[in-house]
């Protein structure tokens, strides 16, 4: 993966973010506790926006050519809610070299289960743009 885990994390919580969620809990946090796993498999966010919750996945090269990751996402997209049993979305962060097969692969899944997966890339220009932005004055005067 281009860009460290770490960073990859920060992008889709900043994704959630964008969204409206809130975050709950998050792997390499500061603040924040480590989500728990879900059945057999580690998450990488949990977030929530009112009475809707969302389960966040990093991809990365291994995992996108892993023979089990569909099982994983139809797992994963198929978890509702303890007490009102509304769908929980899925939001998963594929580098960008890995969305084309990342988005064929979600053609293999059933489209009720596929409606509550999101996929997002998440780029290492993202994480540079940012840096970028605040150093690219020239400076005039010394």
């Amino acid at each position: 993966m281009d860009v460290s885990e770490r960073k990859a994390i920060d992008l889709l919580v900043s994704e959630f973010w964008r969204l409206g969620f809130f975050t709950i809990s998050r792997r390499f946090g500061t603040y924040l506790p480590e989500p728990e796993t879900i059945g057999e498999f580690k998450v990488d966010v949990i977030a929530r926006q009112k009475e809707k919750y969302a389960i966040g996945i990093i991809l990365n090269k291994e995992d996108v050519y892993d023979p089990n990751l569909l099982e994983k996402l139809i797992y994963l997209a198929a978890r509702k809610t303890k007490s009102s049993n509304k769908p929980i979305n899925l939001m998963v962060g594929v580098p960008g070299i890995y969305f084309r097969n990342a988005k064929e692969l979600l053609l293999n899944i059933d489209e009720s289960i596929r409606k509550n997966i999101k996929l997002t890339r998440i780029e290492n220009n993202q994480v540079e743009h940012n840096k970028s932005a605040h150093h690219s004055h020239q400076i005039i005067f010394s």
